[in-house]
C-alpha cells in the first residue's frame, strides 16, 4: 500500500531524498561543535579578567586560533543549516522562500568572513 499522493508519484518527491543528507549535516556539525565549545568555555574561563595583551596573545597561539577558525566554521555552517530547516518548514509563499533561502545564504557567508578576519587578524597581528 502506497501512502503518497498521485501528484508524488509522478513527481517522485517522498521522503530519504535529500532531508536525510540535510538531517546528517546538522548532527555532524552539532558533534563537531562539542568538543570545540568545551575548549572555547574552559579558554574563556582560564583567561577570564586577565589583562588584554594576555587573552590577544594567548587567541594568537597557532592551536587557539585554529581552535578558532574551526569553531567559527561550524558554527556557521549549522547556523546556516538550521535556518534553512525553519524556513522551508515554516515560509509557505514559493517565492519569499527563495529570497529568504538566498540571504540566508549571503548572511552566513558575510558573517562567517567577518568572524574568520577578526581570527586571522588577532592570530597573524598577536
Amino acid at each position: 500500500m502506497d501512502m503518497r499522493t498521485p501528484l508524488g508519484k509522478v513527481r517522485g518527491l517522498g521522503s530519504a531524498k535529500s532531508g536525510t543528507e540535510h538531517f546528517w549535516r546538522v548532527r555532524t556539525t552539532a558533534v563537531a561543535l562539542v568538543p570545540l565549545l568545551l575548549f572555547y568555555i574552559v579558554f574563556l574561563i582560564a583567561y577570564g579578567g586577565r589583562p588584554y595583551a594576555e587573552v590577544v596573545g594567548a587567541l594568537a597561539n597557532p592551536f587557539v586560533a585554529t581552535i578558532n577558525g574551526l569553531t567559527v566554521i561550524a558554527s556557521i555552517i549549522h547556523m546556516r543549516l538550521g535556518m534553512e530547516e525553519i524556513i522551508q518548514d515554516y515560509i509557505h509563499s514559493e517565492i519569499t522562500k527563495i529570497v529568504l533561502l538566498i540571504l540566508n545564504a549571503f548572511f552566513s557567508l558575510a558573517v562567517g568572513g567577518l568572524c574568520l578576519f577578526a581570527v586571522l587578524k588577532i592570530a597573524f597581528a598577536g
